[in-house]
């Protein structure tokens, strides 16, 4: 042992309890967000004979109890279905080590089935969970090698092995692993090396209370450090506690006391690097999960609304929402994630997730890659969560940081905030999330007051014929990446002019014209298409163009920027949608748009506008593969060009429709936000760009009317447009309609306790609502 390990042995050992937590509660308060995280889960045991005879075990048995040796097929799906049906997103295989090594009954009912080893089938079963359920298997199965770890990798989002022990001891006559060849440290340690050389997510642990010495308990967690230290596939660390059964030769064993519980779990946190969590399972310690939190653990594991703890039937699991209450009151709000940790699933290569696997993980996993929240995905009707009184549906009292508090400080007094402070505000959750939230509504006050406004405007799509490849975009009609609701079409100029007419005779202000980057178009189509709108309707406001539009423009005519920006001026060009921004992050940027603009010169374009006087919109298009850092990025990228320029009116974030978006349907990007986060990016958005952009958008188009009332309460002041006739949504698979009337603009405003007004597209308040005028008209037809 290393001279080093046996210092830490001896200070961990003999330092006072009360000095050891404190130091394991200030690591892990310092290693990410306050929450506490588990995982809704099933336990399909798929068998329960065990070559081995632990001393303490009633979850191995014989033969001759079962009335098989394994579950069958149907067994295991009629599992997994009441699991999704509760809302689980992990299917938990248990079973005990290679019984076919030991029982020909096991030996037997495999051949007849024709697999060779249990593990064998431990695939097919966890391939047709995947399947037919969509649950994310995680495989307890004992003893593997390399090569059968690297046989899960396509269907098993995660394994698990238990140290338990690092003590050769406990395996001599007397032991509680004396006739358990599996138990044998060593064979173990050289299992859980497999699964890092074969690069599987991997939970491990410790078992306390079976016959072992504080030494051995501390050195166990440092044999666990040293594995993950030459392979970074530990997800977690268990401290499990041993609870005597009836029945074993260790019914009458003691258990440890709480005190050295307590300690080992400490411990745990501050040998264990940040990056893996500590758990203590929650069933086994109902009385004390205060004092588990306060030991320094992050995480409750697996918990069941389904079925019971196989291993430990005589414990059955806590309610959740018991936990959610012990959590927030620790300042600690409970937390849903996957099997597969976070970290793991924010690698876009092969390295921890197979391909074959990561579309079923993506559907279930939100920006942070913890587990979605709802059902709701934006787009969709049904399932809203929120409402303008509960924005973020119901959230338990709680404490709330000093750090939070002084990020919001410092917003709220007009100070740009750090990429570090915003990826915090996102991440907030329970009772700070509501802090933000609060926040963000009180700013909103301060920068607009109570009015809700919208303006009457008409959507014009003059053509869905693109040359580009964007990897979200299902409006398109020109490519392999094309979507499937419309035809590829392309409106003439007396097209465009007529519907401009018919929209400014229905009392709209506003014209807002955008298409895909047909191959034809030149810098003077976009000239015509604006004169052709400016003849008829000389009073309209045009608000056309997407900055990659303008620089196809630009381009195609050979002049500058700003030349071409003043031509289009001249002609009656008004502003700019600040739409093809999707994320202003180049390292995404070249994932799902290689082909579009970069960062800079997007922001260059809007830049060039606001020099000749044309203002511009700002948006986001969130909710697919970025993360709250490229978040965080994009937000200040625009808060420091509207510091330079002043010309941006509004920002709009824009969560993706997901449903026939081409990455999507080939398994490459998440359902769109959840809705915490579509909140939290109105709200956040608001305290990032407070001082600086002061109207903040919602899109009902994607929201939902319902949806955007209940944003309505987290920093937006506007409702966009009434005369949509939108075209790229709904393209997208949204459910939502093409137009909306006034009296529902109206009753969403007040719901929120606020009133309606109609503004222009520049944010001029009009003298009277016109808006009355088409909340009966039908919609435009494309």
């Amino acid at each position: 042992m290393r001279h080093n390990d046996r210092a830490l042995i001896e200070r961990l050992l003999k330092s006072p309890l009360e000095a050891v937590l404190e130091e394991a509660c200030a690591i892990r308060q310092a290693r990410g967000p306050a929450r506490m995280t588990y995982s809704r889960k099933v336990f399909i045991p798929l068998t329960r004979l065990c070559t081995d005879v632990c001393h303490y075990c009633t979850f191995a048995t014989t033969p001759s109890r079962l009335h098989s040796a394994f579950m069958s097929e149907d067994e295991v799906l009629a599992v997994a279905r009441a699991g999704v049906a509760a809302g689980c997103k992990e299917a938990l295989f248990t079973l005990g080590d290679a019984p076919e090594r030991r029982y020909s009954a096991a030996r037997e009912w495999l051949a007849v089935r024709g697999f060779d080893r249990t593990i064998d089938y431990v695939r097919h079963c966890a391939a047709l969970v995947l399947k037919e359920t969509g649950l994310l298997p995680h495989i307890n199965a004992g003893l593997l090698e390399e090569a059968d770890y690297a046989m899960l990798r396509t269907v098993a989002a995660s394994c698990g092995l238990m140290l338990e022990s690092a003590s050769d001891r406990l395996c001599k006559a007397g032991g509680p692993h004396y006739g358990s060849p599996d138990k044998v440290p060593a064979v173990r340690v050289a299992s859980l090396e497999a699964a890092g050389r074969a690069r599987v997510p991997m939970t491990s642990g410790v078992l306390i209370g079976i016959g072992e010495t504080p030494w051995e308990r501390i050195d166990a967690l440092l044999m666990l450090r040293r594995i993950h230290a030459a392979h970074g596939h530990l997800q977690e660390v268990i401290v499990q506690n041993f609870c005597p059964k009836l029945g074993t030769k260790m019914a009458n064993a003691p258990e440890a006391t709480e005190s050295d519980f307590l300690r080992v779990i400490a411990a745990a946190r501050i040998i264990m690097p940040d990056e893996v969590s500590v758990q203590a399972p929650p069933n086994l310690n109902g009385e004390r999960l205060i004092e588990l939190i306060d030991a320094g653990i992050d995480d409750w594991g697996g918990i069941s609304p389904v079925t019971f703890d196989h291993v430990n039937p005589e414990a059955p699991w806590p309610e959740i929402a018991m936990l959610e209450e012990v959590c927030a009151k620790a300042g600690r709000p409970l937390v849903e994630r996957l099997t597969i940790y976070p970290r793991f699933v924010a690698t876009s290569d092969t390295t921890w997730v197979d391909d074959k696997l990561r579309p079923a993980i993506l559907r279930l996993s939100d920006a942070e890659g913890l587990a979605r929240d709802s059902l709701w995905s934006p787009g969709i009707r049904d399932h809203m969560p929120a409402s303008p009184q509960r924005p973020l549906g119901r959230i338990i009292p709680g404490p709330t940081s000093s750090t939070l508090h002084r990020i919001l400080d410092r917003a709220s007094a007009g100070n740009e905030l750090t990429v570090d402070d915003i990826v915090a505000l996102f991440s907030t959750r329970g009772a700070q999330a509501l802090a933000v939230v609060e926040t963000a509504d009180a700013l909103r006050r301060q920068a607009k007051g109570d009015d809700v406004t919208y303006v009457v405007n008409r959507n014009i799509n003059y053509t869905n014929i693109c040359t580009h490849s964007c990897s979200f975009c299902a409006f398109s009609k020109t490519s392999s990446k094309a979507g499937f609701r419309d035809k590829p079409y392309n409106l003439d100029l007396d097209e465009i002019a007529d519907r401009a007419r018919e929209a400014a005779a229905k009392g709209a202000t506003e014209v807002c014209l955008q298409g895909g980057i047909h191959p034809s178009y030149t810098g003077a189509t976009y000239r015509s298409i604006v004169r052709a709108v400016k003849d008829a309707c000389p009073d309209l406001h045009v608000h056309a163009f997407s900055p990659l539009e303008i620089a196809q423009g630009a381009r195609t005519l050979g002049v500058p920027l700003m030349d071409y920006l003043r031509m289009l001026k001249d002609e009656g060009l008004g502003s700019l949608p600040g739409t093809a921004a999707e994320i202003l992050h180049d390292d995404i940027r070249a994932q799902i748009c290689p082909d579009k603009l970069t960062t800079a010169e997007w922001l260059g374009v809007l830049r060039n506008a606001h020099t000749v006087g044309i203002p511009t919109t700002s948006t986001i298009m969130y909710g697919h593969i970025e993360r709250p850092e490229h978040w965080a990025h994009h937000l200040l990228a625009l808060r420091q060009l509207q510091e330079e320029t002043g010309g941006i009116t509004e920002f709009v974030p824009l969560p993706l429709i997901h449903m026939e978006a081409p990455f999507f349907r080939r398994g490459q990007s998440r359902k769109g936000p959840t809705w915490r986060e579509a909140l939290m990016m109105h709200a956040v958005a608001r305290i990032v760009l407070f001082g600086q952009i002061d109207s903040i958008q919602c899109s009902w188009v994607k929201l939902g009317a319902d949806g955007a009332a209940a944003v309505l309460a987290a920093g937006a002041n506007d409702l966009g447009g009434v005369l949509m006739d939108e075209s790229i949504s709904r393209a997208a698979g949204a459910s939502h309609g093409q137009e909306i009337g006034v009296h529902e603009l109206r009753a969403a405003a007040a719901s929120a306790g606020r009133p309606l007004r109609q503004r222009t597209t520049l944010y001029a308040m009009c003298d009277r609502d016109d808006g009355e005028q088409v909340r009966t008209l039908a919609h435009f037809q494309s």
